[in-house]
């Protein structure tokens, strides 16, 4: 289902029972402002989600609410999980989808890391 991602954050979404460990998940990586895990139906050879651990529906609400440490905090939680599971080199995508033309799932911000193997173009023609 698409999410719209103008609507107040949902606490009863996946990734925040994720977080409150409602839900099972395969942990990457933890720290003050960020949880990382492996996506349940990986894309590619590595997938793995990174997620704020605060209340935020999309990046555009991360970006407008959140404080400049825990934005800081969250980007670097990201570059830590790709250098931890080896992507630097020979290189990795990173994808936040926002709302329904981006194809957003879930009402939480996350960040999908994406290695391992040859990824292709960037969209598919």
């Amino acid at each position: 289902m698409p999410i719209d991602p103008t609507l107040p954050y949902d606490d009863n979404n996946i990734f925040a029972k994720i977080l409150r460990g409602e839900i099972p998940s395969t942990k990457v990586y933890e720290d003050e402002w960020a949880f990382a895990f492996e996506d349940i139906n990986p894309q590619a050879e590595v997938h793995t989600l990174v997620i704020p651990k605060g209340r935020y529906v999309s990046w555009d609400d991360f970006s407008a609410k959140a404080g400049a440490e825990e934005i800081a905090g969250f980007i670097r939680a990201v570059g830590k999980v790709a250098r931890d599971k080896g992507l630097v080199e020979p290189g990795y995508r990173m994808m936040a989808n926002i709302g329904a033309h981006g194809g957003q799932e879930v009402p939480h911000l996350h960040v999908h890391i994406f290695g391992g193997q040859f990824l292709g173009p960037m969209i598919a023609r």
